[in-house]
């Protein structure tokens, strides 16, 4: 029962992510209230994920190593700062045409670094799989894009000391959720 979440979380991502580049016209035809009908689903499936995560038991092939959680952490950082404005507002990676996606990607590989069992390999795997698909669909949908204008190195430092306090934070609650974050 638990995996049918899981997977159905999942699967309500993709299709909450998808739904504008697979059918266009229907999510035009909803207009605004499309917004919080995709809110609504992604909602969901981040509830559904949770709690199939959480509750499911499977095969497990390797955990936690010193160096892992390492690399975790490390990767985790960068993919943090992918996810703010900082790409598109420094002067780094202004040209990275897809941050966010790219720090979605890095946030499956690092928890799949130290989480070997089935269940990741649903969770993390399967979004970070959607991120690499999205990717795709935007490029193919989108084929011209112009980069934004090259920012500042200050903003750049400034999104990376957000990312490092936001690893700390996150670090904590999946501690208090009882997964220790940094060994």
């Amino acid at each position: 029962m638990v995996f049918s979440l899981l997977i159905l979380g999942v699967a309500l991502w993709w299709a909450g992510h998808l739904f504008k580049r697979v059918a266009p016209a229907r999510r035009a035809a909803m207009g605004d209230k499309g917004k919080g009908a995709v809110a609504l689903v992604l909602f969901v499936a981040i509830v559904l994920m949770v709690i199939g995560y959480r509750g499911a038991d499977g095969a497990f092939f390797w955990g936690r190593h010193p160096a892992t959680v390492g690399i975790n952490n490390l990767l985790m950082l960068v993919a943090l700062y992918l996810t703010t404005p900082g790409p598109s507002k420094g002067a780094l990676l202004y040209r990275m045409r897809h941050p966010m996606l790219t720090g979605v990607l890095l946030w499956s590989v690092a928890h799949l670094l130290v989480n070997g069992d089935v269940p990741s390999f649903i969770l993390f795997g399967g979004v970070g799989i959607w991120a690499l698909v999205e990717m795709v669909v935007i490029n193919r949908a989108e084929p011209d894009w112009t980069p934004p204008a090259k920012g500042s190195l200050g903003k750049d430092a400034m999104f990376l000391a957000i990312s490092a306090v936001l690893l700390v934070v996150i670090g904590y609650i999946h501690l208090w959720l009882g997964y220790p974050a940094f060994g």
